[in-house]
């Protein structure tokens, strides 16, 4: 008999929490589970989110609750939950419940065949604008080019996997978490499912445009050097250009009466190697601020309260 720990990272989600945990017991009920664990993370919510969960964990013994100090990002939050998930069996799902839970027993029954770990693909995400989807089919597009381990198209944290996998995943010291690259580099068995992505329940998006753009950035950064090997090959192509403008600087200069004329492709040439130079500069800024989150070694969360006894040592 298989056992089942389901991590739900929760940043201000009061009005979804019980929903999601009665969908979730009756999902692991169909799948004939009486070994689970339900862990609730809860990342600094403002509102009463840690109050329903502990509620909740007072009247059931599966549920769990890790009580962070503090708001560190949903990927922290997640990793949280995978460190001190203890069963053989690891499902990671959002609270917002445009992620199903009754696609988890979907999920276990396909992990069963064989597999260490099990995504969920989105074929269709309701509820979303038209910028968001268009942002996110690019952003997936530009990393699997980019990225030397295949990261799956179309797809969240939103998966199960083996405890094996779950711990491979703790065991990566980096501090700049990007768990779906991270649990795609470990190899082992993996396959998917195809599933609707449905409207948010209740409640409005806690991923604003500037944390989108800072996970796109721990994507990139973490899976790819080429933003790297880019910086050197227009720092190649600028060493070009001015060569060309020194040798028909000389060329004006020495052969025509039109040198005095020069100034505004003087000027242009400067803009251009001044950009390209301020943007490989800041290509080299993230990477090297990366560096220094690890290098500092700080943890990547720290837990205020917990139910949790290995926690609490």
């Amino acid at each position: 008999m298989q056992s089942l720990s389901v991590i739900i990272p929760i940043f201000n989600e009061e009005e979804n929490i019980r929903a999601l945990y009665e969908r979730i017991n009756q999902t692991i009920t169909n799948i004939h589970l009486t070994d689970f664990e339900i862990i609730f993370i809860n990342d600094g919510s403002k509102d009463s989110s840690i109050s329903i969960i502990k509620s909740l964990a007072a009247n059931d013994s599966h549920i769990k609750y890790i009580d962070l100090s503090r708001n560190f990002g949903h990927q922290n939050a997640v990793f949280a939950g995978m460190k001190y998930a203890k069963k053989e069996t690891v499902v990671i799902i959002d609270a917002d419940l445009q992620d199903p839970p009754e696609v988890i027993e979907t999920l276990y029954q396909k992990l069963m065949e064989g597999y260490d770990v099990v995504y969920a693909q989105r074929m269709t995400r309701k509820g979303e604008s038209w910028h968001k989807l268009l942002t996110a089919k690019y952003f997936y597009l530009f990393l699997e080019k980019l990225s030397d381990t295949p990261i799956p198209l179309d797809t969240g944290d939103f998966r199960i996997m083996t405890n094996k996998v779950n711990q491979t995943v703790c065991n990566m010291p980096e501090r700049n978490k990007f768990l779906r690259g991270q649990i795609a580099w470990t190899g082992f068995n993996q396959t998917y499912i195809e599933y609707e992505r449905q409207a948010r329940f209740s409640g409005t998006t806690k991923y604003s445009y500037a944390k989108m753009f800072k996970f796109a950035m721990d994507g990139i950064s973490a899976f790819s050097n080429f933003p790297l090997k880019l910086s050197t090959w227009m720092g190649f192509f600028t060493a070009l250009v001015a060569v060309g403008m020194f040798i028909y600087t000389l060329y004006v200069r020495l052969f025509t009466n039109d040198f005095i004329k020069g100034w505004s492709s003087l000027m242009v040439t400067l803009l251009f190697i001044g950009g390209i130079q301020l943007i490989c500069i800041g290509i080299l800024g993230e990477y090297l601020g990366r560096v220094l989150d690890n290098v500092r070694g700080r943890p990547p969360f720290v837990v205020k309260d917990s139910n949790i006894s290995e926690v609490k040592e």
